[in-house]
């Protein structure tokens, strides 16, 4: 009978709590073709033709110190790349397939370098890792909901033998968790339909890993998917509950709670674009004042923000993420102090923008992010509870307001950020106040 021991639990994510923002990274195969990860079950793509992909595959700018160095630039803490993506492709020498990275022209190991380049910069190293397979013979084909041939009559399911997939699959992340040194992030992706919890046979999954891994943090998608919150939200864990739950594509209209309403760990994964693998023609890329917002809402919601790159098929950070990137980073250098080991602050939230905490002590983290007309309000303050107000880039200070304008509000303090209506950051000016 499993027991959840919170202690354990707590310790285990607080790193990850304290970091809040990660970079994802997705590459393979799928990049060459260059219209999506899905691409091969999108297109109904066969075996035989997504293999050509497979043989041409030679990324010769491949460079995994560089994804990392841009990723500490930005600001983050830790990097988690897609070791196998649902099509199969293992970025990683497994013995255990030939459809592997170090069988094409590259001929290398790319997990291998990714994590040694990802530590050396200081990082945490996540693996993700795919519970489908589009390439292996035993996984389901025909009628399944996502497999490629799905629509097609002659890849029947007669003479697929699932537990041999799963014994694959198995097997496959045993060797990520032993061939690699420390894993600090497993993310497993996905379950759906019947395909989910004990149909992996995920206790025997996450008793192997725990064994090997004792301290990996893991997502929920071994019981859900984007949607869903797992078995952990219920306060009914079971012995492959999620670390923490993984909205996608959204970050939650409010914290994420397990129905007694205590506040759970949650991780929002965002693409720049519309895609997470690398794609040609996707140009609608979030703007870095955006996703800089968009991260700080996660912080003040209790949340991180994985936000994903997607290298192209010459092993390349596309020129308009590294831009985003860069922006994100100038930021940071300014103001990571009001994001790492912050959360929720416990306060109103303002109209003009956000309020962090840092979660060890009396520092509060005000985001403005447009101006006010006269001083700035500052809602569940009090006035005589403030010690002090800095300008968090520069250390300045930030007087109160006297002004007769807010009278009318005794109860309320003001911030006087002076004559000027422009605010010093147009994407995100912080103000740093500590109380008594």
């Amino acid at each position: 009978m499993y027991k959840f021991n919170k202690e354990t639990y707590e310790k285990r994510i607080q790193w990850y709590k304290d970091a809040r923002f990660g970079m994802f990274i997705h590459w393979g195969l799928y990049a060459i073709p260059a219209r999506g990860e899905w691409v091969r079950s999108n297109e109904e793509i066969t075996k035989e033709e997504y293999m050509n992909y497979f043989y041409e595959f030679n990324p010769q700018n491949f460079d995994p110190a560089q994804w990392a160095k841009a990723a500490k630039a930005a600001g983050m803490k830790y990097v988690i790349l897609t070791a196998k993506h649902h099509d199969g492709f293992c970025l990683f020498d497994s013995k255990y397939t030939k459809f592997k990275s170090t069988n094409t022209q590259l001929k290398k190991d790319i997990v291998k370098e990714f994590t040694d380049a990802v530590r050396k910069e200081g990082l945490k190293v996540g693996l993700y890792f795919s519970l489908l397979d589009w390439f292996h013979n035993d996984y389901p084909h025909y009628g399944d909901k996502f497999h490629p041939m799905r629509n097609n009559k002659n890849y029947t399911n007669e003479n697929r033998d699932f537990n041999s997939y799963l014994k694959y699959m198995h097997n496959q992340v045993e060797e990520l968790c032993t061939n690699y040194g420390k894993i600090d992030i497993l993310w497993f992706d996905f379950s759906y339909d019947d395909m989910r919890g004990e149909k992996w046979k995920a206790t025997e999954l996450i008793k192997m890993v725990r064994k090997h891994q004792p301290d990996v943090i893991i997502d929920n998608r071994l019981e859900v998917s984007g949607e869903g919150k797992g078995s952990l939200a219920m306060c009914n864990p079971t012995p492959y509950h999620g670390d923490f739950v993984s909205p996608e594509q959204i970050v939650p209209p409010e914290g994420v709670t397990n129905i007694n309403g205590e506040p759970l760990m949650w991780e929002s994964c965002v693409t720049m674009n519309n895609n997470w693998g690398y794609h040609g023609t996707d140009n609608n890329f979030k703007s870095g004042e955006m996703l800089i917002k968009k991260l700080v809402e996660c912080v003040s919601k209790g949340g991180n923000m994985l936000l994903n790159v997607g290298p192209d098929a010459n092993g390349n950070i596309p020129p308009q993420s590294m831009k985003i990137l860069d922006e994100i980073g100038q930021w940071m250098n300014k103001n990571s102090a009001s994001r790492y080991k912050c959360g929720p602050s416990g306060l109103p939230k303002p109209d003009y923008g956000r309020i962090t905490a840092d979660m060890g002590g009396n520092i509060k983290y005000v985001h403005v992010f447009e101006n006010t007309i006269g001083p700035l309000p500052l809602p569940g303050f009090k006035k005589d509870e403030i010690k002090s107000i800095r300008e968090l880039a520069t250390g300045r200070e930030v007087p109160l307001s006297t002004s007769w304008v807010h009278s009318d509000y005794p109860d309320m303090c003001f911030a006087n950020l002076g004559p000027n209506p422009i605010l010093p950051d147009s994407t995100d000016y912080v103000l740093k106040i500590t109380t008594k």
